[in-house]
């Protein structure tokens, strides 16, 4: 059961490293397990994501409202079908196919395999180095308004839904994607902002239709996680678009290996457990 002090502490980890690259699931994992805490398991971090989706939401509100308004109206006015706003809604709608059949079918390993340390660990490695490659070998030029097309949107998906495995990293997975795709990094992250959406809402509010066939959670401690997360990934998500456009990623990529081996010696070493 989720405590006051660790909705507090949870919160501010969603919020701070849900847009930055570094995978806000494998913090809430590694710190309950250092601290001694519960693992407050994946529908906990579903929930409380919905916190910061929320920030994507009003941060990218007129966007988002151009892209919703546009492709509707598109539905029955061809001449809008050629519109950026219009293609956009196709390209989010298309991307978010594959981490929603894999989020479906994964289910159980999501709950559970996915969660241990050992692999946790590994993939904040692997990833991190793999972001490393793209954002030293992109070419940095393409952007969102011409470039972006139906084969793209899917690799930018699949990329997408590696992050069903904690240490992944949702944006990093899908940033990744696009720097190899030779995007520059503002429009690479901005999409794969827009494009986790409908992902984390539908997410967040499957595992709220399901609760009630699991055990209760404590709300109070939840909702104050999920506000926490609103706040401070409104001011992350501002932030980290201002510092990558002059910056690399090189920073989160060592951040990524030393978190990463410092994971698996602590597990090798009996510090923490590999399973919760």
């Amino acid at each position: 059961m989720i405590g006051w002090m660790e909705a507090v502490v949870l919160g501010l980890l969603q919020g701070l490293t849900e847009f930055l690259p570094i995978s806000s699931s494998a913090h809430i994992r590694v710190v309950s397990a250092f601290l001694g805490w519960e693992d407050p398991g994946a529908a906990f971090t579903a929930v409380i994501q919905l916190g910061t989706e929320t920030a994507v939401l009003i941060y990218f509100r007129r966007e988002i409202w151009e892209i919703v308004s546009t492709w509707t109206r598109s539905l029955y006015t061809p001449a809008l079908r050629s519109l950026h706003a219009a293609r956009m809604g196709w390209y989010v709608i298309v991307g978010s196919i594959p981490i929603g059949v894999l989020g479906l079918v994964l289910k159980d390993q999501i709950e559970s395999p996915f969660r241990d340390l050992r692999l946790v660990g590994t993939t904040l490695i692997v990833f991190g180095l793999i972001l490393w490659f793209a954002d030293h070998t992109a070419r940095n030029k393409l952007t969102l308004v011409k470039h972006l097309s139906l084969p793209h949107a899917l690799v930018y998906g699949f990329a997408q839904s590696l992050a069903l495995i904690p240490g992944v990293s949702r944006s990093g997975g899908t940033i990744t994607a696009g720097l190899l795709l030779d995007y520059r990094r503002e429009d690479a992250a901005k999409y794969s902002f827009l494009l986790a959406i409908p992902a984390v809402l539908a997410s967040g509010f499957l595992e709220l239709t399901e609760i009630g066939g699991k055990a209760a959670p404590a709300w109070g401690p939840t909702i104050l996680a999920t506000v926490i997360s609103f706040v401070v990934g409104y001011a992350a998500v501002a932030w980290f678009l201002r510092y990558i456009s002059s910056h690399r990623f090189t920073g989160f990529v060592i951040y990524r290996v030393l978190l990463g081996l410092f994971v698996i010696l602590a597990v090798t070493l009996g510090w923490i457990p590999a399973q919760a």
